[in-house]
């Protein structure tokens, strides 16, 4: 028979799964011990998804499924033998009618991974800087010897449009590759009004091209003050001046954010500064998130729960009374394992904040000196460094995430549900446990996006 192409497939039938890690259970984010609860957020094989018009429509036993939308299909066939490197083996069939079967052979299934913390855009390569650190270099040597944000600034600056497009679009394919599929990006490395539009028009213009993560963009022009060296006559006052009556009007107008956000820190942007900058953009219509205490407890976190942001990312250094008020407040708080990681730091307290019952999500803060797009490596870092189990992880940068993030759909996402978007991850693996255990390699053998399937091949690139 003649296969029908892409555009005609009506329906997509999911049958030979293993168990499906839907994280569907209640509304809202997941804390405490709930986060573990495979009984509750993990469903055994046997069960089908039905997908119509990038929505899931169905979540039910497959042989029912199947009876009603595929009865030519040999039962038996469906759970096949594993390939020649022991892994299930996806299969693929089209009717007439423009159903197509996809037979995972036994692969369980996870959701879309949600990266809802990253700085997408920039330019310039800093690796340098890890052999100066490695030679005892402060920060401070360091932006002497031309690197630091200095160097980046400068760089993005630099660089066009089709250059900031190009690296997004290499990017985002590595993180597609690595199962995310929707992803937070801010700006911040422009540090002037026109190049900090720049940034966020740039990142509009990558939502528009098919086959890639969705985006969720915030403004971070108060990510840090412009060096000196390029910026002489320009205070940190002056700056805040110049983001509150030129960049954040500019944003507003040309509708090129959803979310605002302030790097609060001792030495960057102080707790009344950032309390300026967000309550304007409050004003403005944007959602709110905020950079704290990444370095010490400089107040952030108690600031972000008074002003009630949507998350609170970094968070390392807070205290257990902010982080309830926090939590109390409905705060999310974001943690970035990848960062202290590459900083030679201890693990976020990830364990305590699921023992103490507090929501948090994790997401990889990509960024010149955290070059990671893969949540599963982040994922390997909350378990294996961190101390959470497998499934607390996987909850935390997907449906936890999900709740600080917006699609344009507009429906559930971060969980596998009926009537959710469908964004999911099908494993080269039986095990839901797998996502999160094979560093340097992905664990994916396809990711489907809205209901669009992408199966990546063997050298790490992506099919569809």
């Amino acid at each position: 028979m003649n296969t029908p192409t892409p555009a005609c497939i009506m329906r997509t039938l999911l049958v030979g799964c293993g168990p499906i890690a839907h994280l569907a259970k209640g509304k809202g984010p997941v804390c405490g011990a709930e986060m573990s609860n495979v009984e509750e957020l993990v469903s055994p094989k046997g069960m089908g998804i039905l997908i119509e018009n990038g929505i899931i429509c169905q979540i039910s036993n497959e042989q029912e499924l199947l009876e009603e939308y595929a009865p030519w299909v040999n039962k038996g066939s469906i759970h096949s033998p594993t390939s020649s490197r022991n892994r299930p083996k996806l299969s693929e069939y089209t009717q007439q009618d423009g159903t197509r079967i996809l037979n995972l052979g036994g692969s369980a299934i996870i959701p879309g991974l949600i990266d809802s913390h990253s700085h997408l855009l920039w330019a310039g390569d800093r690796s340098q800087e890890s052999q100066w650190r490695a030679q005892g270099k402060s920060y401070a040597e360091i932006a002497q010897l031309g690197g630091g944000i200095g160097y980046t600034v400068a760089e993005t600056r630099q660089s066009s449009k089709q250059d900031l497009l190009n690296l997004g679009i290499d990017r985002l394919q590595t993180a597609l590759r690595n199962g995310t599929t929707i992803l937070e990006a801010k700006s911040g490395y422009g540090l002037t009004t026109e190049s900090e539009l720049l940034l966020l028009d740039a990142a509009n213009e990558l939502q528009k091209i098919s086959g890639l993560p969705a985006l969720d963009l915030t403004w971070l022009g108060a990510h840090d003050t412009p060096p000196s060296a390029m910026d002489a006559n320009l205070s940190r006052q002056s700056y805040v001046e110049s983001i509150l009556s030129e960049q954040l009007p500019q944003v507003l107008e040309q509708n090129i954010a959803r979310s605002a956000d302030v790097f609060c820190e001792p030495g960057w942007f102080t707790i009344e500064e950032t309390a300026e900058i967000l309550t304007a953009s409050k004003k403005g219509g944007l959602d709110l998130r905020i950079h704290v205490d990444e370095f010490k407890d400089g107040g952030g976190l108690e600031l972000a729960a008074e002003i009630e942001v949507t998350t609170a990312d970094h968070a390392h250094h807070s205290s257990d009374d902010a982080r309830q008020k926090a939590h109390d407040a409905g705060v999310m708080q974001g943690f970035l394992p990848g960062t202290p990681y590459v900083m030679g730091e201890e693990s976020p307290p990830l364990l305590h904040c699921q023992n103490e019952g507090w929501m948090f999500s994790i997401a990889t803060d990509y960024n010149p000196n955290c070059m990671t797009l893969s949540l599963p490596f982040i994922g390997s870092l909350a378990v294996n460094r961190g101390g959470l189990d497998p499934l607390a992880a996987l909850v935390a940068c997907t449906r936890n995430s999900g709740h600080t993030i917006a699609n344009s759909s507009a429906k559930p996402h971060g969980m596998i549900v009926e009537g959710g978007i469908a964004d999911l991850n099908i494993l080269s693996s039986r095990q839901w446990q797998y996502w999160c255990l094979s560093p340097g390699d992905s664990p994916f053998a396809a990711t489907m996006i809205a209901g669009e399937l992408h199966k990546h091949n063997s050298i790490g690139g992506v099919t569809r």
